[in-house]
């Protein structure tokens, strides 16, 4: 079970609240348990959450622990350049990082804090809104938010370490009824526009979008994406070598793509884990950019991006 603040909780996973008594927690896991087993047309994936939620909240011990825990990475100081990184997004030898436009997870952090005050109600107070046990209690669109802003916080600082050979533009205006993109790369491996997401549970490619448990019915992540990355191509007469959803590794375990089509350039949902590699070298089956390219749209790119407003 993922500790994305956008995951079911494990008394979301029973179909319990947090007050329960440990005989109707209890009670309720038998229940789910049958009712999930796949001999009784449940799924597997299903079936494992079950008792994955029992495990953690199962006993007094672990359930007082599990209450007691924080989400990592959910205080309001948390930025693109103080987030953790792997050995692979660390800066080349050089010492010097990719050049950084904007701010990354500003937008979606503001929206969860907003949510978060409409969702307590005019005139409470909250001391912390990163606090836990307000987290936990927060509905999943809320938690979504927060989740979307810190992975957005966590690619912009896998992008940071890619090296001067670099540039990127964060929170990215589009027009003012489509959504933003979150990030714009340029490099010697071409223009491309990221999709940073964690919607807290797996997620997969059907008819051409993506889907998975925790992704809302009649959501089209995929083509709400490519939508905005069009009109900012149009709008900045440039075009993308491909667009890239950046997923974490366990929603994604391998990578996941559709061709392009029309004008819309090549597609990939990839686990966050693979993002510098594709980066550097492209994707199989791609043009890759060159240096002369680099130079020219950089200059296109840095006076025709707007910014969201935070």
């Amino acid at each position: 079970m993922s500790d994305s603040p956008a995951a079911a909780s494990p008394y979301e996973v029973l179909g319990v609240g947090p007050s329960v008594t440990d005989e109707e927690l209890r009670r309720a896991y038998r229940r789910k348990l049958r009712q999930s087993h796949p001999d009784v047309g449940g799924s597997p994936a299903s079936f494992h959450a079950v008792q994955v939620a029992w495990e953690r909240i199962g006993t007094p011990e672990s359930r007082a622990a599990y209450d007691g825990a924080r989400y990592p990475q959910t205080s309001s100081s948390t930025t693109a350049t103080s987030a953790s990184t792997s050995s692979s997004a660390r800066p080349s030898s050089s010492g010097m990082k990719a050049r950084m436009h904007g701010h990354p997870g500003g937008h979606s952090r503001q929206r969860y804090l907003a949510l978060l005050r409409e969702w307590a109600g005019r005139g409470t107070v909250i001391d912390d809104p990163y606090a836990p046990d307000l987290i936990r209690s927060a509905p999943r669109e809320i938690r979504h938010r927060l989740a979307k802003a810190l992975a957005e916080e966590s690619t912009a600082q896998l992008i940071s370490g890619l090296g001067i050979g670099y540039t990127a533009w964060h929170d990215i205006a589009t027009r003012d009824d489509v959504d933003k993109i979150d990030h714009v790369v340029l490099g010697p491996a071409g223009l491309f526009a990221i999709l940073s997401e964690d919607w807290g549970s797996p997620v997969q490619l059907k008819r051409g979008d993506i889907v998975g448990e925790s992704v809302e019915p009649g959501d089209a992540p995929v083509d709400d994406f490519a939508t905005a990355a069009r009109i900012l191509a149009k709008s900045l007469r440039v075009r993308f070598t491909a667009l890239i959803v950046v997923a974490p590794d366990e929603a994604v375990p391998d990578p996941l793509s559709l061709p392009s089509r029309g004008r819309r350039p090549m597609l990939v949902v990839i686990p966050r884990s693979r993002l510098v590699g594709v980066l550097r070298d492209g994707i199989a089956g791609m043009d890759r950019g060159s240096f002369e390219k680099v130079f020219e749209l950089r200059s296109t790119l840095q006076n025709g991006i707007r910014f969201v407003e935070d």
